[in-house]
């Protein structure tokens, strides 16, 4: 149910239980989608236990493991269309490869490679932001951008629980109500911001009510549910290229560290991951294919076979990729360089400091 301007009352939008069976409206989604949706799940999900596993033997960088988010990920970029913008926090993977960033690339940006940093180049993904709620402030921008060219695109901010209690994050919900912007605001909310849970971020019910507040419609959705993920952001799209921003809170659980310097074990429960563990939103949407005779164990593990051999090929191509050289900083800056950042560049080549 959306919470349109000055309502606060929130139902949670539901397709899947937890055992994969329908309980709310049956979504008009093509078999081929539906088999899509889960692939897509298949794959970010050994793309992320392996980019795991380098992390640990010190072959890329500090990661942000997205395991337990799937769903919340790729039901709302499966949405999108190609034109429509992502502006992703650190931990948006899945939703940066169904938007068209290479699995290498984002291997890349793992081991600090200038490259990795670049995508939006070649697809409409922004750069990683690590501050948290920035990314807030890009979409909005971008959206107005949309707005003045006439260009019919939607910008979707990708945020976290914990990032909702920046100032970003409400001063980006202010603008884009005042001035109507065809944005989506995309609050995955896994219950941790690091080691503080949820109660600890607001005193609202929901993070969904908030946008009654600035003018705009929110609503919750089941972030573990791939099917009510899609079909809340297909709506919203509507609704932001209209000039209706949106606020989307999709209710899902980390179920991994916070990032590969975390250790969640020192501040929540065992029996609290077991529990959501039972709602992991790859063994429900694999119950409904199965269900429906779309799928069957031998597929899935062909599937899983095929993802492996992906992310070990996009390991590879990244590893064998020439590594930045300090000089490379200046010129992904500005599109056109001022004097003094070539004078920068140029000093730091012709001295030898670092190359």
């Amino acid at each position: 149910m959306w919470i349109e301007p000055n309502e606060r009352i929130v139902n949670q939008v539901q397709i899947l239980d937890e055992s994969g069976s329908i309980i709310g409206t049956n979504p008009d989604i093509p078999d081929e989608d539906l088999i899509a949706l889960y692939k897509w799940m298949v794959q970010a999900r050994t793309f992320d236990q392996r980019a795991l596993q380098l992390q640990r033997q010190g072959r890329i960088g500090t990661y942000a493991p997205m395991i337990g988010q799937e769903a919340a990920q790729i039901g709302s970029a499966y949405a999108l269309e190609k034109r429509d913008w992502i502006y992703p926090s650190y931990r948006e993977v899945a939703a940066s490869l169904v938007h068209g960033v290479s699995m290498s690339n984002f291997f890349l940006y793992t081991m600090g490679n200038l490259q990795g940093g670049s995508s939006a180049s070649v697809t409409n993904v922004f750069p990683v932001q690590i501050i948290i709620g920035a990314q807030c402030l890009h979409a909005v921008g971008g959206a107005w951008a949309s707005k003045y060219n006439s260009e019919n695109s939607v910008s979707v901010a990708y945020i976290g629980d914990g990032g909702t209690s920046q100032g970003d994050f409400h001063e980006a919900l202010n603008f884009a109500g005042v001035y109507k912007l065809p944005v989506v605001f995309f609050v995955q909310n896994n219950q941790w911001a690091i080691s503080v849970p949820r109660s600890k971020q607001t005193a609202s019910d929901t993070i969904a009510q908030k946008a009654a507040a600035y003018g705009i419609s929110g609503i919750q959705v089941d972030g573990n549910d791939v099917l009510a993920v899609y079909s809340t952001m297909k709506e919203a799209l509507e609704r932001a290229r209209e000039g209706k921003p949106v606020l989307i809170e999709a209710v899902t659980y980390r179920q991994g560290p916070h990032t590969t310097a975390d250790d969640p074990t020192k501040y929540r429960q065992n029996e609290e991951v077991e529990a959501w563990l039972d709602k992991d939103p790859l063994k429900r949407m694999k119950a409904f294919l199965l269900d429906r005779n779309l799928w069957n164990e031998e597929l899935d593990q062909q599937e899983f076979e095929i993802a492996n051999e992906k992310v070990s090929k996009a390991f590879e191509k990244a590893s064998s990729s020439p590594t930045s050289k300090t000089s490379e900083v200046f010129d992904l800056v500005y599109e056109q360089k001022p004097k003094q950042l070539i004078e920068q560049q140029n000093s730091i080549v012709t001295e030898g400091a670092l190359k």
